[in-house]
């Protein structure tokens, strides 16, 4: 038995919290995740805009394009994106789910048409509007 089992009135030693570390200010992620993240973010970025000059010249110039693989890079690029930069779980597995779907459907049908183009144009032209207006949380 201890002394404190023994006497309900001894002290108990409780510990207290560090004042150096505030909780907001850490971030959940740590140093390694960080850095994957940010990798993340700009293959993703750099692999959408690939793609999207693609369709963009494509658009412009009336061609076809050769193939769904600029497409699949968009995509891919979008699912690699997402998974580094959106924060809500549910929402970054949704977008990257359909942008996984929409890839392989691409793939599986094999050739891109001129409407595809103008619906993956003016998504993207959407959501750079949205994020470029979002006001930030931090």
């Amino acid at each position: 038995m201890t002394v404190q089992d023994q006497d309900p009135q001894a002290p108990t030693r409780q510990t207290q919290p560090d004042p150096s570390r505030s909780s907001r200010d850490e971030d959940p992620r740590s140093g390694e995740d960080r850095h994957l993240a940010t990798a993340e973010m700009m293959i993703g970025t750099a692999m959408m805009f690939t793609g999207f000059l693609s369709v963009l010249g494509s658009i412009s110039s009336g061609s076809e394009m050769a193939g769904p693989f600029t497409i699949i890079i968009y995509f891919s690029g979008l699912a690699i994106w997402a998974h580094a930069t959106i924060v809500n779980p549910t929402v970054r597995y949704t977008v990257m789910t359909m942008a996984i779907v929409l890839g392989l459907a691409f793939f599986h049908y094999g050739e891109v048409h001129f409407w595809h183009k103008q619906a993956i144009f003016w998504a993207t032209v959407a959501a750079v509007a949205f994020f470029m207006f979002k006001t930030s949380t931090k």
